[in-house]
């Protein structure tokens, strides 16, 4: 590494919204950063783009050049970088550069949030399914679920890839349902509610871990704010724990 690489840690972690350089320093200083598994000292100077930086276990996304955007996919949108038939991408929805994903998928008729962005270390935490951040879903389905159906979906209901795990669920109105579920599996949603009798007629997803915004239009995005990608990660974090 070069000293033009370099950057001072105090001024990492002020960028990523540690607060101001003052408190970066008492952060170090009470040996609550890592670089690399190493605890810090104070006057470190680290490569962003090729070390490790870590608060209180959970890590920091240090490299320069990262977005993060959360996305209002409308119905009739793939999550996909690109469609053979022809049909809109999440892609066509947010800017061309920096080149993004998004984090997780939501099928093509499922509305609400998603995370796109080029941070491949934070998609990681989020998506990896020991982590189980959780999701809510507004859910419209046939009919007007029981007790019974109810039951079912908080316990767990048998599907062909296994049992679901346990899920929160709530009636919000006749036919209307709040789900939320800490697995990540393909169409888990619709399949919970076909498998009680109840088929989706409407799904969005309202929340993602920490993150919610009923004020984003759909078909629109903005960016996260430092705060928001730190809370996601903590949040992540303790989920795998």
């Amino acid at each position: 590494m070069t000293p033009g690489e370099a950057e001072r840690l105090q001024k990492i972690l002020a960028r990523t919204g540690f607060g101001s350089r003052r408190v970066c320093d008492d952060l170090i200083a009470a040996g609550r950063v890592t670089v690399d598994g190493e605890i810090a000292v104070l006057g470190q100077r680290v490569d962003p783009a090729g070390s490790q930086v870590a608060v209180d276990g959970v890590a920091v996304g240090a490299a320069p050049g990262l977005v993060h955007y959360l996305l209002n996919k409308p119905a009739g949108v793939v999550t996909t970088a690109a469609d053979p038939e022809g049909r809109p991408t999440v892609l066509s929805l947010v800017p061309a550069e920096p080149r993004v994903f998004s984090v997780g998928r939501l099928d093509m008729a499922t509305e609400g949030l998603l995370i796109m962005t080029n941070d491949g270390e934070l998609a990681q935490l989020v998506s990896h399914p020991s982590h189980g951040v959780a999701k809510e879903y507004l859910a419209e389905v046939q009919g007007t679920p029981g007790p019974g159906a109810l039951r079912s979906l908080r316990l767990g209901v048998p599907l062909e890839d296994g049992p679901s795990a346990p899920a929160t669920v709530g009636v919000v109105a006749p036919g209307v349902l709040r789900i939320v579920v800490h697995e990540g599996r393909n169409r888990l949603v619709r399949r919970m509610c076909e498998a009680v009798g109840h088929p989706v007629l409407r799904l969005v997803r309202t929340r993602i871990g920490p993150l919610s915004d009923s004020g984003l239009p759909p078909g629109h995005w903005r960016p996260l704010e430092v705060a928001e990608v730190r809370a996601l990660s903590v949040a992540a974090h303790k989920a795998g724990e």
